[in-house]
């Protein structure tokens, strides 16, 4: 049988947040994400990435997002799906991310069996998702990145 691997958490650092926060402090020019658009890398630092979760979680608390919310994200794997992971998770909520191909219906199921009121979209293909929707779901905001 083989062995199991011990992990210890850097003291205090036992979640995703805070181990961002760690890397901001310990290393804030360091890349942290990357990503290629239109042939370009685009890269985010620790910092930076740190810096657009902070923002993105207080913007998230000012709509009255708080501790055991369930958050939908809706769009394409990107760095700011990941930030506003992070940034739900530092408010103590969860993040429920959808598969952005997924058609209206289908999305209505995992929003209607996960609580969710507040939902993130990347474009508006699913801010129309999100409209045809509306009326039979508890989303009560619904905001595109």
């Amino acid at each position: 049988m083989p062995k199991q691997a011990k992990f210890a958490a850097v003291d205090g650092l036992h979640t995703f947040p805070r181990l961002l926060f760690h890397h901001a402090q310990v290393r804030p020019n360091a890349p942290a994400m990357r990503e290629k658009h239109l042939g370009i890398w685009q890269t985010w630092s620790w910092l930076d990435v740190a810096e657009r979760v902070r923002a993105l979680a207080c913007g998230l608390a000012s709509l009255g997002f708080k501790r055991g919310d369930n958050l939908a994200i809706i769009g394409d794997n990107r760095p700011h799906l990941y930030m506003m992971m992070s940034a739900a998770q530092c408010l103590g909520g969860v993040p429920v991310p959808l598969y952005q191909d997924a058609v209206a219906n289908e999305m209505l199921f995992v929003l209607q069996d996960a609580g969710i009121r507040f939902a993130l979209v990347e474009d508006q293909e699913q801010v129309d998702k999100m409209l045809e929707i509306k009326e039979q779901s508890a989303v009560a905001r619904a905001h595109r990145l």
